[in-house]
């Protein structure tokens, strides 16, 4: 049994607002979903995706804004690429960026694609990768102001850096049944290792970087909190559970998030793994029609509406970017 690949990726924002405002209005992502934090109900939970929230195509943030800065290193999560369809694509991404004063790299090559290196305003590092057709299908946000033929098609890979690569790769390859299917220069030079989840492919990467003398990351505000791959139901999820528990790695019980459930182990002090199922969905609670226009809790969280709410500051977005 695979997992699935890429479920979502989770960061952190001190910057709520402008950081809806970046990826609704200059990646064109939809809001799917406004929540809070289960575990810090003080703090906005926010997800974007494509129009129904595929698995797949899900970015998150937890909203922080005491969070100081990450302070980059290795033993973190240090990179989410998107796909994109074509070479046709990354050269409106470029027009795109430049015009929204977003800093990139200009169109390089990796592992024989194109792609454009970006962050985004608060230092989030982010790739767009062509996938040339391939991957999981996703639903078509046409509210984005972006053409069809050139939006972003979800996930192609999660990147970690690894001070030590024989520390994790046999959780990478004996417990999580991943295999090395090549190793690429990266565009600044460093050697990326490309691990395929299931059939491989884009959405179905892991790519790890081994920084043997770099500094430990310290989480914050930019960087990336975990990365959760997909199984398709609970079964499933039972059957990595065991497996990782069977090998004395620490993990989590499983946890009912409502639109997934999730158990979550780590493989390094600084790197965090969640398994999620794909359903229930973000239409567990709200019309597709609606997605992420009020404040969606859980039933479980339902009865603190008022206290929940009264702690929250409204999201503003800023009018430019």
């Amino acid at each position: 049994m695979n997992l699935g690949g890429i479920h979502h990726v989770t960061s952190v924002s001190a910057q709520i607002g402008i950081n809806a405002a970046f990826y609704t209005r200059i990646l064109g992502l939809r809001l799917v979903k406004k929540s809070v934090n289960q575990d810090d109900v003080s703090a906005y939970h926010l997800f974007y995706a494509d129009k129904v929230g595929s698995p797949g195509t899900d970015i998150t943030f937890f909203d922080w804004p005491s969070a100081r800065p990450e302070i980059r290193g290795a033993d973190s999560i240090t990179l989410t690429a998107f796909r994109v369809p074509d070479a046709a694509a990354l050269a409106y991404w470029v027009n795109r960026l430049d015009e929204h004063d977003v800093q990139h790299h200009g169109i390089e090559q990796f592992a024989g694609r194109g792609v454009i290196r970006f962050e985004d305003r608060e230092g989030q590092r982010l790739m767009l990768m062509e996938d040339g057709g391939a991957g999981d299908p996703v639903t078509y946000w046409e509210s984005s102001g972006i053409p069809e033929s050139v939006a972003i098609r979800g996930f192609y890979a999660s990147m970690i850096s690894v001070p030590r690569l024989e520390h994790v790769e046999p959780i990478l390859t004996q417990v999580l049944d991943m295999r090395e299917s090549a190793r690429h220069p990266y565009p600044d030079g460093r050697e990326v290792i490309v691990y395929d989840i299931g059939a491989g492919g884009p959405g179905r990467e892991l790519w790890v970087m081994e920084e043997r003398d770099v500094q430990r990351a310290r989480p914050g505000a930019g960087g990336t909190h975990h990365v959760a791959f997909r199984v398709k139901d609970f079964d499933e999820q039972q059957y990595w559970h065991n497996r990782v528990s069977s090998v004395g790695l620490p993990i989590s019980g499983y946890i009912d998030r409502y639109y997934f459930k999730s158990i979550y182990f780590r493989i390094s002090n600084g790197i965090l793994f969640e398994i999620a199922t794909d359903g229930p969905g973000f239409t567990a609670d709200e019309d597709l029609a609606t997605l992420g226009e009020r404040l969606a809790l859980p039933p479980f969280l339902e009865g603190r509406r008022a206290a929940i709410e009264a702690q929250l500051k409204p999201i503003v977005m800023p009018e430019t970017v």
